[in-house]
């Protein structure tokens, strides 16, 4: 750590994944931006940890779906003069129904949330990072990533370009000093299943394929301070992904960076 503490932005931080990676890095001693829809629930866990932590902890209330968040977010940002040193990307949903029966409203919701705003956020914070030659940014994907195109949901979709994407980020940005990391998870016990309204249907997987948030935010951070683009937390996960994608994650990156038409510039 520096002399003034680094700053961590970490969305979807109200619950599950993201108020784990809170609770990680206030431990260690990151400042915190907290951005959720839920304000309350952000106060309290910053309370929280502020107290447990001794560390500054500041909320804003926002929803990506909202094209207008991401610059709002950052906007703030600057006005509590915080430098975003570690981006988190972990807000998210999956669709309920099928892409035909679905309202395109929703349907634009979703990748405003899970795929403009993400990328929003990243090409808004990269230049100080750039600056100051150091960032570490987290994006939220998922095991889903790797499975074969499946019909209906956008969600599978959607997880496939963050984890490309991430990839191609790091290879542009790790000469400066910047780490992307694509983080994967399979199941985990979050509120994930009980929002979207799939809690029975999960509860009847077997133990093995589940893992605790804890786990997961561990090894992903560990994974993007060590410098590694991908990360998929778990033994069963690792076996589950090696199956479904027939071309090695280190193969395909180091493919992508061989032949990476940006290198020299």
């Amino acid at each position: 750590m520096t002399a003034t503490p680094r700053t961590a932005l970490i969305t979807g931080a109200s619950a599950g994944i993201g108020a784990t990676f809170a609770r990680h890095l206030a431990a260690r001693g990151y400042q915190l931006l907290l951005v959720a829809r839920r304000g309350d629930r952000l106060q309290e866990l910053a309370a929280q940890l502020t107290e447990r932590h001794d560390v500054r902890c500041e909320v804003f209330a926002a929803d990506l779906t909202d094209p207008a968040a991401p610059a709002a977010i950052l906007n703030h940002a600057d006005q509590q003069d915080l430098d975003i040193d570690v981006l988190i990307n972990n807000a998210g949903l999956s669709g309920k129904t099928a892409f035909a029966d679905s309202e395109w409203d929703a349907l634009a919701g979703e990748i405003q949330l899970m795929v403009t705003a993400q990328i929003e956020l990243v090409h808004r914070v990269v230049p100080g990072m750039k600056k100051r030659q150091w960032g570490r940014i987290v994006n939220l994907s998922s095991l889903a990533a790797f499975a074969p195109p499946a019909a209906s949901l956008l969600y599978t979709g959607i997880k496939s370009f963050t984890l490309n994407t991430s990839q191609a980020l790091d290879m542009e940005l790790k000469p400066h000093g910047i780490h992307v990391t694509a983080l994967c998870p399979g199941f985990t016990r979050t509120e994930f299943h009980d929002v979207m309204g799939t809690r029975d249907q999960a509860d009847h997987l077997p133990r093995i394929l589940w893992q605790q948030p804890e786990s997961v935010v561990a090894e992903g951070w560990s994974a993007v301070m060590k410098g590694k683009p991908v990360c998929v937390p778990g033994a069963v996960n690792k076996i589950s992904a090696a199956a479904m994608k027939p071309l090695p994650i280190h193969l395909g990156y180091f493919l992508g960076k061989t032949l990476n038409p940006f290198k020299d510039s």
